[in-house]
C-alpha cells in the first residue's frame, strides 16, 4: 500500500525543520532536514530557506507551515522569536509566491497549533474528550486548546500573568536552562503556571510538548497541579506532522 504523503515545515526561533509526513501513520517519512533560521529571521530570509528544503525533497504539492506567530486568514499578526517584520506581513501569499504554489495550496498555522493537531489526530484516542490543552515548552510557552477533539485557534496561554511576571519569563523550558534551576525549582514553576491556567479553563487534560518532553519523568512526577498531565507523543516532529495535517484538513475542509 502507498503511504499518503503531505509536507510540512516548521519554522522556529533557532531552525526550521521540514519533511515529508506519512499521513496515515502519523510520522515523518523520511529523514527530516534542518536548516539554522537566517538572522535576522525576515520574512524573505525564511521563504528562501523553506523553498530550500521543499526543493531539497523534490516535492510540488501542497505545503503547510508553521510559524511562532498569531496566524489568521494568512497573516502574521505577532512574531514571537523571529523578526518584527513578520507583522502583517501575509505569509500564504509569500511562500505560495515562493514555492510556485497558489496561496491555496500554502496552509500557515501558529505552531503550538500545528503541535496540538498532530498530537491529538494520532496520540491516544482518550486524549480528545473534554477540553485538552497542548503545551510547549522551549523559547517560550505554547499552547494549543481543543474541545472534544476541535482546535480553537491562536490561544496564547504562554502569556498569562503568573504573579506580575509573563507566565513564559518564569517557567519556558529556557529559563530552567539560563537559569540553571534544578527539574524540582522548574517544576514549582510550572506548578504555579499551570494553577494560574486551570482557574481559568478547567481542562480535562494536559498535554506536554516541546523538547523537555523527552524528560518528562524527570519533572511531570514533580508537579503539583490537579489536572492529568501526560508527555506529547511526537515530541519534536509534532509541528512538522501537524503542518501537513493542517493542508489535509483544509483541503477537505
Amino acid at each position: 500500500m502507498v503511504a499518503t504523503l503531505g509536507f510540512g515545515v516548521d519554522v522556529g526561533g533557532s531552525g526550521i525543520k521540514g519533511c515529508t509526513v506519512d499521513l496515515e501513520a502519523g510520522k515523518l517519512h523520511g529523514e527530516r532536514i534542518r536548516i539554522p533560521t537566517p538572522d535576522p529571521s525576515k520574512p524573505d530570509a525564511v521563504a528562501d530557506v523553506v523553498k530550500d528544503i521543499v526543493d531539497q525533497f523534490g516535492w510540488r504539492g501542497p505545503v503547510g507551515v508553521t510559524l511562532p506567530a498569531v496566524i489568521k486568514r494568512g497573516v502574521a499578526y505577532t512574531a514571537a522569536n523571529i523578526d518584527k517584520s513578520w507583522l502583517g506581513t501575509n505569509a500564504s501569499e509569500l511562500f505560495g509566491e515562493r514555492l510556485g504554489l497558489a496561496p491555496a495550496d500554502v496552509v500557515v498555522i501558529n505552531d503550538a497549533d500545528a503541535a496540538g493537531i498532530a498530537e491529538i489526530s494520532y496520540g491516544w484516542p482518550d486524549d480528545r474528550e473534554g477540553v485538552v490543552v497542548l503545551l510547549t515548552f522551549g523559547t517560550g510557552i505554547g499552547s494549543a486548546v481543543f474541545v472534544d477533539g476541535k482546535l480553537v485557534p491562536n490561544t496564547e496561554f504562554g502569556h498569562l500573568e503568573v504573579d506580575g511576571h509573563d507566565a513564559e519569563t518564569r517557567a519556558a523550558a529556557s529559563v530552567k536552562d539560563d537559569k540553571g534551576l534544578s527539574w524540582s525549582d522548574w517544576a514549582q514553576r510550572v506548578s504555579r503556571y499551570i494553577r494560574g491556567l486551570e482557574d481559568l479553563i478547567w481542562p480535562d487534560l494536559i498535554i506536554a510538548g516541546g523538547g523537555v518532553s523527552r524528560k518528562a519523568d524527570k519533572w511531570l512526577p514533580l508537579l503539583e497541579v490537579r489536572t492529568r498531565v501526560v508527555p506529547a507523543e511526537l515530541r519534536n516532529d509534532a509541528g512538522i506532522v501537524g503542518a501537513a495535517v493542517a493542508v489535509r484538513e483544509n483541503m477537505h475542509g
